[in-house]
Formats: structure tokens, sequence, C-alpha cells
């Protein structure tokens, strides 16, 4: 019979049988590993594009050359011509011949006015960079070097700026599962509100309604501004202090809302919010715990296991939560009706209701 097309099937055509140079064993490819090696520096490439304001010139001078690009932010045409490439690799821009120019993802998220613009979001998201570089000690010792409990406020006033658009984009198309817009004169509890994008979006759509905004002294003041902007401050106490003691009224709220704080608590501190959340809400009320949930499989989905561990990396108590964990212990407190919803990609709220 004829040699098979493909003798590396075959493995009675092997070099110690055959004398031939096959093998029965194809090696995997190495794309995986040279994409993380790649990863620092495509952060990086990005990082040095938002810093020279090269998107936002690009979208102002439309599509252009190299030259006219380096000539009106000063800087070397050979250099910003490799930049400028490498950010077409990526698909970060579109190039054609000698022209450059925005594609559909750069005016979208990384504009400084795009409509969901994430330039605010970039440079803060991974957290400080040096805890990324001193990881195995972390991993050795079970503490980060420099943990961001030292001084929250400096990691989180930049993170919940840059994090607002997302997080209120999400809040808001959230109604249209979850329908709090059809509550009469509703009360939310917001913890660790951030820049209270759920609160603003409860607010904006009940005209009736109001809240009680909780943050740390230092961060709280991102959640005045951005509720003062949103022309709904007026209908907000401040709360300032520590999530998992500061006092407010139990059982007097319809609404309470935990976006994107539980992973920084590990599981005995996301457990006792749930608690808290219940002992706020009156009978019928709701939870709305925003997060980046793991899967039972802890691999189906890479985006909410890496931004745990981006917690893991520089929190004390951060760690990845599964969605199994979450739905376990709004159950175990005493909520019904747990549900799980997706207001936009990636952005997954369990919704559950203290019972009547």
């Amino acid at each position: 019979m004829a040699d098979a097309p493909y003798p590396e099937l075959k493995k009675t055509h092997t070099m110690a049988h055959k004398g031939r140079p096959w093998t029965d064993y194809k090696p995997p490819p190495a794309a995986p590993v040279w994409g993380v090696i790649q990863g620092l520096g495509s952060y990086h490439l990005l990082l040095a594009a938002l810093e020279l304001d090269v998107f936002d010139t690009l979208e102002r001078m439309g599509p252009t050359t190299v030259g006219l690009v380096a000539t009106e932010l000063g800087l070397s045409e050979p250099h910003l011509q490799a930049l400028l490439d490498s950010l077409v690799a990526l698909g970060l821009l579109e190039q054609f011949r000698s022209v450059y120019g925005l594609n559909d993802t750069a005016r979208r998220y990384l504009t400084s006015d795009g409509e969901a613009s994430m330039v605010g979001l970039v440079p803060v998201a991974p957290g400080p960079h040096d805890n990324w570089e001193r990881l195995a000690d972390t991993v050795r010792h079970g503490r980060p070097a420099t943990p961001i409990d030292d001084d929250p406020a400096a990691f989180y006033v930049p993170l919940v700026e840059g994090t607002f658009t997302t997080m209120f984009r999400a809040a808001s198309r959230a109604d249209t599962l979850v329908r709090y817009s059809s509550l009469a004169a509703p009360k939310i509890l917001d913890l660790g509100a951030g820049g209270a994008p759920w609160s603003i979006a409860v607010l904006k759509a009940c005209p009736d309604a109001t809240a009680v905004v909780n943050d740390l002294p230092g961060v709280l003041g991102v959640a005045e501004r951005m509720t003062k902007e949103n022309g709904v401050a007026d209908r907000c106490e401040f709360l300032p202090g520590d999530f998992h003691e500061v006092e407010f009224g139990e059982g007097t709220f319809d609404l309470v809302a935990l976006g994107h704080v539980c992973r920084t608590e590990g599981e005995a501190g996301a457990r006792h919010l749930v608690e808290r959340a219940y002992s706020a809400l009156r009978p019928g009320g709701r939870v709305m715990v925003a997060d980046y949930f793991v899967d039972p499989e802890r691999k189906f989905n890479p985006h909410a296991v890496l931004m745990g561990m981006t917690m893991m990396a520089s929190t004390v108590n951060g760690f990845p939560l599964t969605g199994e964990q979450m739905a376990g212990w709004l159950r175990e407190v005493g909520f019904e009706a747990v549900r799980l919803i997706e207001p936009i990609g990636f952005q997954f709220t369990y919704v559950a209701t203290r019972p009547c």
C-alpha cells in the first residue's frame, strides 16, 4: 500500500522504524506561549499610544500619514512608524499603504470622547504594575508585597473613574431584566459604590428614588462628583466608612447594590457583604451583585479568572470568586429567586430577593 499522505499519523512510520525524518508525535504550537510573552509589550504599546495622544490626534486629523502625525505631536517619525505598525498588528488601528486611521475599536474605546471610552481604565486596570513583577513572592508568602489596602484611595479613585462608563452602561441596561424602574420611590443602598454607577442608574430611572451611597472616605468624593454631574446628588445620602462596619438602617431598603466589590474581599468577606445586604433589605427587596464570576470549571471564562487574579496580586484578601460560590451564599443567607443576568458582555450580575 502507498504511504499515507500524512505520515505523522502512522506510528509505524517513525524514524526508529523506517529511518525517515518523520514522527508519530506532532508538537503543539508555541503560539500560546508567545502570546503571553508579547502581552507585556502589547500592553505598554497601548499605554505609550495613549500617553502620546495618538488616538485622539488621529480622531482630530482623520486618516493621515506618519510624518504629519509626528510633526503634530513632536515625535520621532521612524519610532512613531514602528508604534503605529504595532498598533495595526494588534487590531487597534487601520492602515492603507502610508495612511493610518482609527478603526471602529479605537474610535469606540480608545478616544477620550468614545462612546465606551476605556482611556482612563487602561493604565489602572491591572493594578500596581510592580505587584505583577513580584507575583511569585505573593504566591510564596500568601500576601502581596505592596497591597493596595495600605493606601486604597490611591488605587481605587482612578480605577472607579476609569470603570464608570462601563459600569454605568451595565447598571442602566440591567433595568430591562431587573425592572427597578417599575418601583415606586425605591430606596437603594450602594455599598462600596465607587463612582456610584448603580445608584445613578436607579435614580435616573426612578424620579422619586433615593440612595444611600457608601465608600471609603478617600473614594467617596468620586461618587459625590459623579452624582452631581448626573443631576441626582440631591437625592443621595453619602455614607463614609468600611462597608463591613458602617451602620445603616436595617430592613428599610428596596435595592442593595454590591458592584464589583466582592472579589476584593475573599470568601469570608464576600459572604459577609451578602449577609449585610440581606439585613438591609425590606421583605421583597432585591440585591444586585455585579462582578466577574468564574465558571465552575475555572477555565471557560478566562476574563473572570484573570480579573480575579488581578485582585489576588494586589490585595490582602482578594481572590477569584465563582458563580457557584455566590449563588450558594445568597441561598444560604436566605435569599430566593436567585438568577444570573448579563446586561452587557462579560458583566454578570446576580439578582436575588429577600422573602416576604
